[in-house]
């Protein structure tokens, strides 16, 4: 079967589609984009990704197209390649469009590109690495969702290598930050911790609700900085992300968590997915 996807207005397979070797997005990397979970042919938590969208777009200059026309070439991309009913991954990109080999944005309009895979399957809970490699908290895409991802390439490529699943990054004050492709969260003197957006973290879908969450099941939460270090000696610790949902984190470093899931851990689990079977859209 083939891939079909939805480009500027229009459902074409793979083979048809026609990025420009200009486009900003391939070009300089400039382009934002919204990853989103469905399993009944419709996207979860759409609204809220397409915000995160917009806010993106904003940061980074570019524009976006209107909720309404992204929710029906999402349900259009799903329908097509035949991921109605099943566990599946879909992707909004916007890159900046066809531009000068530079910079210097360009004029011609953004590119927008939706695509569906099969969502890949996560285990019951992961091994993660601390590297070396901070997030500048300062840095002008600090808490964009940006297509310019080249230090989680290599920073994930680094876990793998050292048989863990996720990298941890630091930001620049030395203050536990984000995965490459998550937020995180652990317990700590039996507090349930996680860093503030100040930190340079991505604002996370997931991250959000499962704070809102917290303040649903009377569990106490604090956003607030800690060192990286606070990690590794965590009573429990999870990952959050629009695959993973709550995902326990086992081993950091090699040192084993000592609560797998823990507590906290598995009753915001519990409290997730009767949150996605309840709503599509919270």
């Amino acid at each position: 079967m083939g891939v079909t996807v939805w480009i500027n207005g229009a459902l074409k397979s793979t083979e048809e589609v026609g990025i420009s070797p200009f486009d900003h997005g391939v070009t300089v990397g400039n382009g934002v984009f919204e990853t989103m979970l469905a399993s009944d042919g419709s996207p979860f938590a759409f609204t809220r990704h397409y915000e995160r969208l917009n806010r993106s777009a904003e940061m980074m200059g570019l524009s976006v197209r209107s909720r309404e026309e992204l929710w029906r070439a999402s349900l259009e991309v799903l329908q097509a390649n035949e991921l109605v009913g099943c566990r599946s991954r879909l992707r909004i990109t916007v890159t900046g469009g066809p531009a000068p080999l530079g910079s210097e944005r360009g004029e011609q309009g953004e590119t927008t590109l939706v695509a569906a895979s099969p969502s890949a399957e996560w285990g019951e809970a992961e091994d993660v690495i601390v590297v070396p490699y901070s997030r500048n908290e300062q840095g002008a895409l600090a808490g964009i969702k940006s297509t310019s991802y080249g230090e989680n390439v290599v920073a994930l490529a680094e876990a793998r290598r050292r048989g863990a699943g996720e990298a941890i990054f630091a930001n620049t004050r030395g203050e536990l930050c984000e995965g490459t492709g998550s937020n995180v969260f652990l317990v700590s003197g039996g507090l349930l911790v996680t860093p503030p957006l100040s930190s340079g973290c991505l604002a996370g879908v997931t991250r959000a609700l499962v704070i809102e969450l917290c303040e649903r099941e009377g569990i106490l939460l604090e956003e607030k900085a800690v060192p990286i270090s606070s990690l590794e000696r965590a009573e429990e610790a999870f990952l959050t992300s629009t695959t993973r949902e709550v995902q326990p984190i086992r081993e950091v470093d090699g040192r084993l968590i000592s609560n797998v899931p823990g507590e906290v851990t598995s009753r915001l689990q519990r409290s997730f997915r009767v949150l996605m079977d309840a709503e599509l859209d919270p």
